[in-house]
């Protein structure tokens, strides 16, 4: 397999960091690498649910993207994923602080990957975990065309020899 390219993934980071649900939730993406993601997200009230603690949709949120990521870096770069299931198990509430979700590729097929993520605090509580099968899309839904859809420039090539 040939080698991710730094420079892809930290003109990457820049653009998906920019999107505008990620921007919406306040997460971001903060390392890539095969078959590893880590997404943070600093708690505000904007995260909240009417009871003053984390709304569940969040943590979906966030399991959902670093499941998503983890599988990034081990498939050509016209190729894209869509979410065919993603499962949550919510384990514990957090109102305040950092939210930092490790995903990790289990199983990268040819139409399928299988990934996890698990989201703690920055004192290593375990809050969620959850799994999701990816759909493989051939030259659909790439990062090419998330470039288009934002008006960003090209990234660099995803792979160097």
């Amino acid at each position: 397999m040939a080698k991710m390219n730094p420079e892809h993934i930290k003109a990457l980071l820049e653009l998906i960091n920019h999107s505008p649900y990620f921007e919406l939730l306040a997460m971001r993406v903060c390392a890539l690498n095969i078959g590893y993601s880590r997404v943070e997200v600093e708690l505000s009230n904007q995260h909240m649910n009417p009871f003053g603690a984390i709304h569940g949709g969040v943590y979906s949120s966030i399991i959902d993207t670093a499941a998503y990521w983890s599988a990034y870096c081990e498939v050509d770069e016209h190729v894209g994923f869509t979410s065919i299931d993603v499962s949550v198990n919510n384990l514990s509430m957090i109102n305040s602080g950092k939210i930092i979700v490790e995903g990790k590729s289990i199983k990268v097929g040819r139409s399928l990957c299988v990934t996890e993520a698990v989201a703690k605090d920055s004192g290593g509580k375990l809050l969620a975990q959850g799994t999701s099968k990816l759909m493989i899309l051939h030259g659909k839904q790439s990062v090419h065309d998330a470039i288009k859809a934002m008006g960003h420039k090209e990234l660099p090539p995803k792979f160097i020899d």
